[in-house]
């Protein structure tokens, strides 16, 4: 049997054949034709549109690697701006507490203050996260602020 005459058999039969995306469909509904020669028309036009999206979806995979690139390494700056603002905030002048009553703990959190300590009257102290923009506390932050609140403070002479 030659092939045309193969096409023609299915394309009038009753099969069922399953697409591997896992649909059914009827053979005779199918556009069937010999893959050995010259594509038909229609489906030179159907691999020319595939071959398009895929072209299309390659640019724009290569689009959001850049914008990723792009993110990430602006969100590694606003850090390292972040890590030197929360080191030398204490000399602004909208600070609160005098610098001489701020040490610096850098990790996990900033700063501890010990309010009234420079007038000889320590009235408090304080536990400083500096945060710039929209930064939020890490894991180990979280944990530290949680036993504060908690009052699991303590002091101890060694």
């Amino acid at each position: 049997m030659k092939t045309q005459e193969l096409i023609t058999e299915l394309k009038n039969s009753k099969l069922v054949a399953e697409c591997p995306c896992g649909e059914s469909f009827r053979l005779s509904d199918a556009f069937l034709f010999d893959g050995k020669g010259k594509l038909p028309a229609e489906a030179e036009e159907l691999r020319k549109g595939l071959f398009d999206a895929l072209k299309e979806r390659e640019a724009e995979l290569k689009k959001r690697r850049l914008s990723a690139d792009v993110g990430a390494e602006k969100k590694a700056i606003e850090v390292g701006i972040g890590k030197i603002i929360e080191k030398i905030i204490p000399i602004y002048a909208d600070f609160k507490i005098p610098i001489c009553d701020c040490r610096p703990l850098f990790e996990p959190i900033d700063m501890i203050a010990f309010r009234g300590m420079t007038e000889g009257k320590p009235e408090s102290i304080e536990f400083l996260e500096i945060k710039t923009g929209a930064g939020r506390l890490n894991a180990h932050q979280k944990m530290v602020k949680d036993a504060i609140n908690d009052g699991k403070v303590g002091y101890k002479e060694v």
